[in-house]
């Protein structure tokens, strides 16, 4: 049964890598058709079963959309299949969420710190002004009035890096991004002051970038994400103490106690 299940597996897979190849020797583009099942069973030698499988696993990545009584096409291409591992990293055991937090905290800062000269550069002052605009509705909804606040943050830092005009930088950031947002409530502890001082920080963003100071933008992102870091830390210190306190052989993520 083993060989049968392994087996079962190579097939699938090379069947997953037949119509990934086939997208890159076709030259497809996100929305472009696929071939119709029959087309693709004789095209790479494989059941039917085999290449609907096959489908279903492209179609979980964002490689494939199905779209239901019209066909197969190349999919987005997205990095929502990345979003929903780190999310589900992060969340399945409370120990490993603060380090996923900090790594992703580092790199959204790596990348809005590591091209600061060039977004500085190129944001127009109609993205300026866009960016102002976000910031009044941060100041305007608060963190406790829904999801407006959230919304403004994401939209505020897609705006910050997309006149790099990197596609990769671009859904990176915001895959990150999103993950931070699934994952941050955990944190708890955000409070008022903890708000005022993250408009604060995007106003000074803008308002150096409007400027044209490099530096200064640069030091309102160390400020911006420094809180955050914050909060990590002290959530990772109540967690060990937590951990601590609990009977032997009961730690998070030992799972049922041994007999």
């Amino acid at each position: 049964m083993s060989g049968a299940r392994s087996g079962r597996r190579s097939l699938r897979q090379e069947v997953v890598e037949g119509i990934k190849r086939h997208i890159l020797e076709e030259r497809l583009r996100p929305g472009d058709p696929l071939p119709p099942e029959p087309a693709l069973c004789e095209a790479l030698g494989a059941s039917r079963s085999s290449v609907r499988e096959a489908v279903k696993i492209l179609d979980a990545l964002d490689i494939v959309e199905v779209r239901h009584g019209h066909g197969t096409y190349v999919g987005r291409l997205s990095l929502s299949a990345l979003v929903e591992s780190l999310a589900f990293r992060g969340l399945l055991s409370p120990g490993d969420d603060f380090r996923v937090l900090a790594d992703l905290v580092d790199v959204r800062e790596l990348f809005e710190r590591g091209m600061a000269e060039r977004i500085v550069a190129l944001l127009s002052d109609d993205q300026l002004d866009a960016l102002d605009g976000l910031v009044a509705t941060m100041r305007a909804t608060g963190a406790q009035e829904g999801h407006g606040f959230v919304e403004a943050d994401r939209a505020f830092h897609a705006l910050l890096v997309a006149p790099l005009g990197n596609e990769l930088v671009g859904q990176l950031s915001m895959a990150f991004w999103d993950v931070y947002a699934i994952v941050a409530p955990h944190l708890d502890g955000f409070t008022h002051a903890d708000e005022t001082a993250t408009i604060a920080s995007h106003q000074s963003i803008v308002d150096a970038a409007r400027a044209e100071d490099v530096p200064g933008f640069a030091r309102a992102l160390s400020e911006h994400y420094a809180p955050v870091r914050r909060r990590i830390s002290e959530a990772r210190a109540r967690h060990d103490r937590e951990r601590d306190d609990r009977p032997r052989g009961r730690r998070d993520g030992d799972g049922p106690a041994r007999r």
